[in-house]
């Protein structure tokens, strides 16, 4: 039976992650390690009552004696690493932001390294550690593109890449790293692009309060979408699928225009019945949306074949009828950061 080991598994991403994951009879004990205690998260994926498998760790990624002690104690099988900082808090806060999503992550793979038992180490990275989308003529952007972070959080990433493939270097332990760009659905709270989230969120709150709640994004341009569902199954089938060596991967997604995510949005609210709560814009002051669009994820889908892709339509009418039974339940939060 696999002990996980898992940093961030509180966030968004880490407890769809950790949903996911229990659905594998492989799996013997998750350990979550969080700084904040916060279980919230993973109980709109669990429930209340969270699943006896879980055990948990109060543990800051930026104290490097902690987690030596807490990772050596729980001697994993598999790692996730999802621990970071987010890219607004990156670039307000650079030093802090280096010793966690670097320093963190170079103790967590100096600590695995002495792991007698590790299979897997899974690191979510960005794509953010690409450039500008006008540095790539050609349609879709592989792996293997020049890779050139615009701001302190790809730099921090394309470090722990490069720490990953350290890692696996000096000891052969299979390992992953997931270039994730903009999750959407429910979790999603956090960090610029929580947007379109923020997005779906507004109509299905409106529709249960009976009124009008406009909302407007912040910025332009096109997006690289993933589904959170699909992410989370991403990060599971990464840590306990076959593979061996070391990869790193554009996670499945579909890139369209902000205009044409939102006429989608549009689109379910009406096909819902929501359509009298629809009020949705882009901002006469939007920037451009500075992450690279129009990922290939040809690499990822000939590795790991049982990895999904949700259309963005079926994603949005998930999201639009879960937001609107947890605003029914007073349980939604809605807020724009």
């Amino acid at each position: 039976m696999h002990t996980i080991f898992i940093t961030g598994g509180t966030g968004c991403i880490g407890s769809v992650t950790i949903y996911k994951l229990l659905q594998s009879k492989e799996v013997g004990k998750i350990v979550v390690a969080t700084r904040s205690n916060n279980t919230d998260p993973l109980k709109l994926w669990l429930g209340k009552e969270l699943d006896p498998r879980i055990e948990f760790v109060k543990l800051d990624v930026a104290d490097y004696d902690a987690i030596e002690a807490v990772v050596t104690k729980v001697n994993p099988t598999h790692i996730i690493h999802l621990g970071a900082y987010q890219s607004p808090d990156c670039s307000k806060y650079h030093i802090q932001g280096m010793e966690i999503n670097t320093g963190g992550t170079m103790a967590l793979f100096d600590v695995a390294e002495k792991l007698p038992n590790l299979k897997r180490f899974v690191f979510a990275s960005s794509a953010a550690v690409y450039g500008i989308r006008a540095m790539y003529p050609e349609p879709g952007i592989t792996e293997d593109a020049q890779l050139a972070p615009p701001n302190h959080y790809g730099i921090w990433k394309l470090a722990g890449e490069h720490l990953a493939r350290l890692f696996y270097d000096t000891t052969k332990v299979p390992t992953v790293c997931l270039r994730i760009n903009t999750t959407y659905g429910k979790g999603r709270d956090k960090g610029k692009t929580s947007a379109p989230t923020n997005a779906i969120k507004a109509i299905a709150m409106g529709a249960v309060l009976g009124k009008l709640i406009p909302f407007e994004m912040p910025y332009d341009g096109r997006e690289n979408y993933h589904f959170v569902e699909d992410v989370g199954a991403h990060f599971a089938a990464c840590t306990l699928e076959e593979y061996s060596g070391f990869g790193a991967f554009n996670i499945k997604g579909e890139t369209i225009g902000i205009e044409d995510f939102l006429t989608i949005v549009k689109e379910q609210a009406n096909a819902l019945g929501m359509e009298d709560y629809v009020s949705l814009s882009i901002s006469k002051e939007a920037t451009p949306n500075i992450f690279v669009s129009d990922l290939s994820h040809e690499k990822i889908q000939k590795t790991f074949k049982s990895i999904p892709l949700t259309s963005i339509e079926n994603g949005v009418k998930h999201s639009l009828l879960e937001f609107k039974a947890m605003a029914e339940k007073g349980t939604l939060n809605y807020s724009v950061e």
